[in-house]
């Protein structure tokens, strides 16, 4: 979402960071830049003029411009002003320790993906808190809405209220308070009606709703590639029903950003979590301080190691790990890899949230690169024999031959999949003679531990091990792809 104003403000920084001292006129001047970026990312003029404002204010001191890396100084201005203009850098999570049941109201324009958004948070609320949900659906005037709501319901493994068809939204309302009392649940989800647009009868039935219901939490569901209406759509919901929070669907969209960046300046309200796909698992919690990395090119290691501690199993971490301390690493062993990488997000996904991969991300862009070579590797190694995996240095040119008619592939992809499987499993004898994962944490300044999380069992598991030489798909130090993983990369 955040890749235009990324690639902006990176090559205003390279500029300033390649200058040994700043002056004044330097600094406003590169100011003027972020400011035109802002606005071209839909950000809302007043918030980007506050912006602005504050950060010039600060980087024109006397303790940035005669600092010794005075470009540093300015990225770090930036970066603390976007943090304070997304929220600040406490995440505020869902208020669910209230006296039972923990009525969470969902409010937005028809479209915004607000009934979606009530069952990935239902199943978020299941298994992030362990807490009982029930999900009821208030929306009447769309067709069948409510249907929808129990069929999702049914996906995640949460309770639904029974349809009575004919009821009206208040009266639905009721029913749900009083089934939620009756079965003990912790927290019920109401699925209010949407409009094509705010008028006076949506405002007049959630105000309703919500004396009938005194909700803890109100959020507001707003559709992130609008842009600057979803702001002006906040604005018009804030100004009449008690909101409490702000849910951004479609994060994973090609929008400007504009909505999320001028989102908590113009309602005052925190953005409390952000819709990253279709799939009813893909919502995570909007921390502030891991977007501005993002939007600045830091990456988000944090969010990316607990997306790995979410898909990597617990058993094929410590398997791996075991085979890396001793130097092992077969093609069984990649394909494992290769599966956890596609179910973290894929290629690009993956490259998005490590520090320094943002040119590595652009040129695998550029070379017209996408998650189907995961599956075309895995193809390969599909059509091998068990032995074949286990022992490659087998794979003769008549075993090759027989592997690409089996995977669709030619003899040449399949060789290059041997050799990036050579050298993964050299840089494993490597590690094993450095010491095995302490050493080479210790190697990279993590003092000995589990590199930091990412290398020992219930960290990055199955990534943590190929990561520093050569996790396909993501190169090593310096963020470049491998020349084999390149070269497969640009088939078909």
């Amino acid at each position: 979402m955040f890749d235009n104003l990324s690639d902006r403000l990176g090559n205003v920084f390279d500029r300033l960071r390649g200058r040994g001292s700043l002056n004044e006129t330097e600094v406003r001047e590169a100011m003027r830049e972020i400011r035109v970026a802002l606005l071209e990312a839909d950000v809302a003029l007043p918030v980007a003029r506050r912006f602005i404002d504050a950060v010039t204010e600060k980087a024109v001191g006397q303790d940035v411009l005669r600092s010794v890396t005075p470009g540093q100084q300015v990225v770090k201005i930036v970066h603390d002003e976007l943090v304070e203009m997304l929220g600040g850098e406490e995440h505020q999570g869902l208020l669910l320790e209230a006296k039972p049941p923990v009525v969470v109201m969902m409010v937005g324009l028809q479209g915004s993906g607000k009934t979606t958004t009530t069952a990935k948070l239902a199943k978020y609320i299941r298994e992030k808190h362990g807490k009982k949900a029930l999900m009821a659906s208030l929306d009447v005037a769309r067709p069948a809405a409510q249907e929808q709501l129990a069929v999702l319901g049914e996906q995640v493994e949460v309770a639904t209220l029974p349809i009575v068809q004919g009821q009206q939204p208040v009266d639905i309302a009721r029913r749900a308070l009083e089934s939620a009392k009756l079965q003990n649940i912790d927290v019920l989800m109401l699925d209010t009606a949407g409009r094509l647009h705010v008028d006076q009868a949506l405002m007049d039935e959630m105000k309703a709703v919500a004396s009938v219901s005194a909700p803890t939490e109100v959020l507001l569901v707003v559709d992130s590639l609008t842009g600057q209406d979803a702001v002006n759509v906040a604005q018009s919901f804030s100004g009449e029903v008690p909101l409490t929070g702000v849910v951004l669907t479609r994060m994973d969209g090609d929008a400007r950003g504009g909505a999320a960046l001028s989102m908590r300046a113009v309602t005052g309200k925190p953005i409390k979590f952000a819709g990253t796909g279709e799939k009813l698992d893909a919502i995570e919690a909007f921390h502030a301080s891991r977007v501005a990395d993002r939007i600045l090119g830091m990456g988000d290691v944090v969010s990316l190691v607990e997306k790995a501690a979410a898909t990597v199993k617990q058993e094929e971490a410590e398997h791996l790990a075991k085979r890396m301390a001793k130097g092992q690493f077969d093609l069984n062993d990649l394909r494992m890899q290769l599966k956890q990488m596609q179910n973290m997000g894929g290629l690009g996904m993956l490259a998005g949230m490590l520090p320094g991969m943002k040119k590595a991300k652009a040129a695998m862009a550029a070379g017209g690169v996408d998650d189907k070579v995961l599956v075309h590797m895995d193809a390969i190694i599909g059509s091998m024999t068990p032995k074949e995996r286990t022992r490659p240095e087998l794979m003769n040119a008549k075993r090759k031959r027989r592997v690409a008619a089996g995977s669709g592939t030619e003899v040449q992809d399949v060789n290059k999949l041997l050799k990036m499987h050579q050298e993964m499993a050299r840089a494993m004898k490597q590690i094993k003679k450095m010491g095995g994962l302490k050493g080479l944490a210790a190697m990279f300044g993590a003092g000995g531990g589990d590199l930091g999380g990412m290398g020992g069992p219930g960290g990055m598991g199955g990534l943590g091990g190929a990561m520093p030489p050569s996790l396909p798909g993501l190169g090593g130090a310096g963020g470049n792809i491998p020349p084999n993983l390149q070269d497969l990369m640009k088939k078909k």
